[in-house]
């Protein structure tokens, strides 16, 4: 077996699908990330492809990931790291179809029976949020996470605190304690605003906070873990074992989120996984982009001993003309009952593409870039 050909779709508002074909029919499906930089990364896709895919046997996972990985002077990154990741979810894909074989079975095998799966909040208003926290409990959710703070703030430290506390409020007085919750800093604080917010947030408890610093300055997290006992979790901007050796080393955080779509792929998030065991911290891979991702996400939950809480956003784009389910032919794996998901034993990663939708959506222009968001001085802010 070889793979002959390949298709890349890039779908607005900035999802990037791939497909590999090979000489005996089996096609593999892969799903990287690189959102507000698809052109980008769709190059790089073609460039790994062309040199290291095609004309290769795409059973020898490993080889080739070590092949895109170690075969030029300069390694990992976002660029290179969600290439690669598209590509290894194809095929991981491919071989489980051509073994007739679902992806956690090549993986070693389920070591769960059902993943727990829990759904973020969306919206700038604490009513706002209270409303879909009420939803997503009705629909079967107990665990729900939202972001701490929707706009950039340097300075006005009890602003900040306060709009926080209102928004957790809200949450919890609308949903009461029947759901853990997770709160997102996104990086977006210095260090003695997180430590505040921390303080703040511990009669609360939390199931963890994210990334409560930038990974830019991990260096810091063992101080603010030291400073509280709410759990921490970082990692969908570290796109390689070796990116989170530090923070398994301080022993600063409790869950580690490698992005299944930036951080490598499948085979990569299962390594990153099995370090993270050994220094007794849980994975919970990160995947708020399409269908693809999330299948391959469910695999690695579904085959790693220390995973936890699968993320989802089957809603997130359903303003967009971009409705998740869309881009499947049958939906069925992806059912769900009291919070949970359950294996199906299809082959591959499980699902089947509606090519047809995804041809019509490709044809689309693909222009969603993040937002330039600015401090209240009108200095350039990190979104």
């Amino acid at each position: 077996m070889e793979v002959v050909d390949y298709e890349l779709f890039a779908i607005p508002p900035r999802w990037v699908f791939l497909k590999l074909e090979t000489d005996t029919g089996v096609v593999g499906w892969g799903e990287p990330a690189l959102e507000g930089r698809s052109t980008t990364l769709c190059s790089a896709l073609s460039e790994l492809v062309e040199d290291y895919v095609i004309g290769s046997d795409p059973r020898r996972i490993a080889d080739l990931w070590y092949r895109m990985y170690m075969g030029d002077h300069y390694n990992n990154g976002p660029v290179l790291m969600s290439a690669i990741a598209g590509i290894d979810q194809a095929l991981w894909d491919l071989k489980g179809r051509a073994l007739g074989k679902p992806v956690y079975e090549l993986l070693g095998g389920p070591v769960r029976d059902k993943v727990q799966v829990y759904q973020w909040l969306s919206g700038d208003h604490p009513d706002d949020l209270a409303d879909v926290a009420v939803a997503a409990v009705e629909d079967g959710y107990t665990t729900l996470g939202l972001m701490a703070h929707t706009r950039p703030a340097r300075v006005r430290t009890r602003e900040i605190v306060s709009n926080v506390r209102k928004r957790v409020d809200a949450v919890m007085d609308a949903v009461g304690e029947s759901v853990d919750l997770a709160v997102d800093f996104r990086g977006r604080v210095t260090t003695g605003v997180a430590r505040q917010l921390l303080s703040m947030l511990e009669e609360y408890n939390l199931m963890f906070v994210e990334e409560p610093v930038h990974p830019s300055y991990n260096e810091n997290l063992p101080e603010l873990s030291a400073a509280t006992n709410i759990p921490f979790a970082t990692g969908q901007r570290m796109y390689s074992r070796w990116d989170f050796r530090e923070v398994f080393q301080s022993q600063s955080v409790d869950i580690v989120q490698p992005a299944i779509s930036h951080a490598g792929g499948i085979t990569e998030v299962v390594n990153i996984g099995k370090m993270a065991e050994a220094y007794n911290i849980m994975l919970m891979p990160k995947c708020s982009v399409g269908p693809v991702s999330f299948a391959a996400s469910m695999h690695v939950q579904f085959a790693v001993p220390n995973s936890i809480l699968q993320e989802q956003h089957d809603e997130f784009y359903a303003e967009q003309d971009n409705e998740f389910f869309n881009y499947l032919a049958d939906e069925s794996p992806f059912t769900r009952s009291d919070g949970y998901m359950f294996m199906d034993g299809k082959p591959g990663l499980g699902i089947e593409m509606n090519e047809s939708y995804i041809r019509e959506q490709a044809g689309k222009k693909t222009s969603w870039k993040g937002p330039t968001w600015n401090y209240e001085d009108g200095s350039v802010a990190n979104w």
